[in-house]
């Protein structure tokens, strides 16, 4: 049976809220920076609500409403480009990719700065969704549904991993989809993912338990 592991990439495998900290802290000082994050996150979701604005003017909207500086409104997607993948990324992707699976990213971003995103990953992925092709942002299904029309992967074969509680994780459970949540930052569980972790180091064999060979 063919196995996919499709995976959110802003905060699961790039480091968003580190690249967004940093570029809150370059424009309004580094005081302020967790306060705009937390009304960063708060925002965000407003924006994407109809799916017809791009991950870019998302970006440059939220920072106007954040307050940002005359010519510093697009600071944000300038950015984007250079956030990091976490440190652990690339190995276990790798290690994935040897133990037979096939990648698959779904994010609420657009195709150049997913682009970029998978120079810094450093690991090739077999299909790539996004919020700028299909019109929708997650947490609405929009991004599985596409998922599974171009790859006709097995849903019994199929794992989602994602960061994110609301975006990925509660819509993977709506539709009845195997999840892994990546639990970086020590959250409490309001919805029950199928497995839990706080980093991607024993994901392989997480995902290999869940689906076997």
């Amino acid at each position: 049976m063919e196995r996919w592991a499709t995976f959110d990439c802003y905060g699961t495998l790039i480091d968003w809220n580190g690249g967004v900290r940093a570029e809150l802290a370059r424009v309004f000082g580094d005081d302020q920076a967790d306060v705009l994050l937390a009304r960063y996150h708060d925002a965000e979701p407003d924006l994407q609500q109809d799916g017809s604005r791009s991950y870019r003017d998302v970006l440059t909207e939220t920072m106007r409403r954040l307050g940002a500086p005359p010519g510093q409104e697009h600071a944000l997607a300038e950015s984007l480009p250079g956030w990091r993948a976490f440190p652990e990324v690339k190995n276990a992707l790798v290690e994935l990719r040897h133990r037979g699976w096939r990648l698959a990213i779904l994010s609420n971003t657009d195709t150049d700065f997913i682009a970029a995103s998978q120079v810094n990953i450093g690991v090739p992925f077999d299909e790539v969704v996004v919020s700028q092709e299909i019109g929708s942002y997650k947490p609405a299904h929009r991004h599985w549904e596409e998922f599974f029309d171009r790859t006709k992967a097995p849903r019994e074969g199929h794992v989602h991993v994602a960061a994110s509680l609301f975006h990925d994780i509660a819509p993977a459970n709506e539709l009845g989809l195997r999840s892994v949540w990546i639990n970086r930052l020590g959250e409490p569980a309001t919805v029950q993912p199928t497995a839990e972790l706080t980093d991607l180091f024993s994901l392989p064999e997480t995902i290999d338990e869940l689906v076997a060979a």
